[in-house]
């Protein structure tokens, strides 16, 4: 059995909320007609509709935070580290 033939699964997360400014579920990135019709959709809708998904989220999630590693250094006339023998 090829992927193509595999039954196409849902991509509910059990976190239903509507975005009520973009139309979508906050958990499946999915619009209300898309999940209502999901079970009598043909396995290639709902595949189009699962190539929708990743640009939906990428575009309405926070991107991650970015952290900056601080390296001590040395203030300008501090020889501690040169007295630490």
């Amino acid at each position: 059995m090829t992927s193509l033939d595999a039954p196409v699964p849902s991509p509910c997360t059990n976190i239903c909320r509507m975005n009520p400014a973009t139309g979508w579920c906050s958990g499946c990135w999915r619009t209300l007609d898309e999940i209502a019709s999901w079970s009598s959709m043909a396995d290639d809708a709902k595949r189009v509709v699962w190539s929708l998904l990743p640009a939906r989220r990428a575009e309405h999630e926070a991107p991650p935070e970015m952290h900056r590693r601080v390296v001590a250094q040395n203030s300008p006339g501090d020889d501690s580290a040169d007295n630490a023998s």
